[in-house]
């Protein structure tokens, strides 16, 4: 399931959730009373939970799809991965995985019709990345980038408005994780410059995205940090991979590259609520490197 991954997506839900905290910068405060056109929703803690729940199965599931799919060429390529290894045998990671997937959208349909059928869409791409997506050259990044981008807009459906009124944010992760996903395709047998010099390119592409919401929805500047602080852990590492592609430190770049989105939702998180917000969900990479050390990121 690598849970140092996981990790990852449950900051994606409570960066979504997140949204339920915006006030416009124009909003003016009657009493208690926000005058503004804008319908700040009450924040719904119970149902957060169950959205964390819901991607806890469809990231979880997702990769394990991904293991049961890939088995017989992990023979050759990754025979340490629990089903080429023994551990597991490929029928019960199968079931496990349709369980996972199956469970996480129960969970989401618990908090609403939408988020329901958001986690539906997920899975489905997913499951499609595992099986075809991933094998096509073009469309691969793209299909796990709108896995993200998807799980993104699942914590967002905590309150439906945010759906509706942020869709837009899904584009960030979608351009990032085809990102990655393109320089992973390295890791085996060593990286293609023109995709490690893309991959610098998009995630530019992300730093000056988020620059922009910065300016047009942040009430202060505690988020030029995380921004900075999400530069440092990815450009270097995958600088470093441009200049010497060997499989070893492209696998350095994709880890830090999927550990390093954590940091992309506590900017989110600071834009759109607070930075205390941001330091919490910041906190969550703590967990996902400690995990990382022992479980498998990529």
């Amino acid at each position: 399931m690598r849970p140092a991954n996981i990790v990852t997506a449950v900051a994606d839900i409570m960066a979504g959730a997140a949204l339920c905290y915006y006030v416009p910068k124009n909003a003016s405060i009657v009493g208690n009373v926000i005058q503004s056109t804008w319908n700040l929703v009450s924040f719904p803690l119970f149902d957060l939970p169950y959205l964390i729940l819901a991607t806890i199965g469809l990231y979880g599931g997702g990769v394990v799809l991904n293991d049961f799919f890939d088995a017989e060429l992990d023979k050759v390529e990754r025979p340490e991965r629990p089903i080429p290894s023994g551990k597991v045998s490929k029928q019960d990671a199968g079931l496990f995985g349709l369980a996972l997937l199956i469970a996480g959208i129960a969970c989401a349909f618990k908090v609403s019709i939408m988020s329901g059928f958001i986690a539906i869409s997920v899975a489905l791409l997913a499951v499609l990345y595992d099986y075809k997506g991933k094998h096509h050259a073009f469309f691969a990044p793209i299909n796990m980038g709108m896995c993200r981008g998807g799980n993104l807009l699942l914590g967002a459906s905590i309150a439906t408005s945010n759906v509706y009124d942020f869709w837009f944010l899904a584009f960030i992760p979608i351009v990032y994780i085809a990102a990655i996903t393109m320089v992973s395709r390295g890791e085996v047998h060593g990286g293609n410059k023109e995709n490690l010099k893309l991959g610098v390119l998009m995630y530019a592409m992300v730093i000056i995205s988020l620059g922009l919401l910065m300016f047009f929805y942040a009430k202060d500047f505690w988020a030029v940090p995380f921004l900075l602080l999400f530069a440092y852990f990815i450009f270097p590492p995958l600088v470093k991979a441009m200049n010497e592609p060997l499989p070893a430190n492209i696998m350095k770049a994709v880890k830090s590259g999927v550990i390093s989105l954590i940091i992309l939702d506590a900017t989110l998180v600071t834009i759109f609520a607070n930075w205390y917000l941001g330091i919490l969900v910041l906190s969550l990479i703590l967990l996902s490197r400690h995990w990382a050390k022992t479980f498998a990121v990529t």
